[in-house]
């Protein structure tokens, strides 16, 4: 008997495995019912919300599309306007200042000739009119101290005290 004992327990315990087996699939049946009915919710509500917003940015992306097709190529050319006109305006300026640089250097050479030509009429002045008459008022003070010889320093030294301006000065 100890075989049928055995083989009765044996049995028993296989008959509790079959039956908890089958509650856990009971129970994963259950859960994945649950799960599913759950899923199925979310995708109909991902339907009714996500997709015409999906539907309405894909609208609106092909109305904007050729707007900023435009705007994109209106700005390609502006950009190459602004850049012909960067262009021409440093070429002009460029120009003004190389004909300031030329004029500033004109106008020195014309400062430069000209204070030559002052220095050179300076000293022919120099030459031809202050020296001769240094000569002279030379020669009018050696023929004033001769005649304050002869005619007596007394009356030479009274004309000078009434001019109050000694003789050396007036001239230059």
């Amino acid at each position: 008997m100890d075989n049928n004992v055995l083989l009765t327990i044996f049995i028993g315990c296989t008959a509790a495995a079959v039956i908890i087996q089958a509650g856990i699939l009971v129970a994963l049946y259950v859960s994945v019912r649950k799960t599913s009915t759950r899923m199925e919710a979310l995708t109909t509500e991902v339907r009714t919300k996500a997709i015409p917003m999906v539907e309405s940015a894909n609208a609106l992306l092909t109305d904007l599309r050729p707007k900023i097709e435009v705007i994109a190529e209106n700005l390609s050319q502006t950009t190459t306007v602004v850049r012909s006109q960067v262009q021409r305006l440093d070429a002009t300026v460029n120009d003004i200042i190389d004909r300031t640089r030329l004029q500033v250097i004109r106008a020195d050479e014309l400062v430069n000739r000209t204070l030559d030509k002052v220095e050179e009429t300076t000293e022919i002045v120099h030459h031809t009119v202050v020296s001769p008459i240094r000569q002279v008022a030379g020669l009018v003070q050696g023929l004033s101290a001769g005649l304050q010889y002869f005619l007596g320093r007394r009356r030479t030294n009274r004309a000078r005290e009434a001019m109050g301006v000694p003789q050396d000065e007036l001239f230059i």
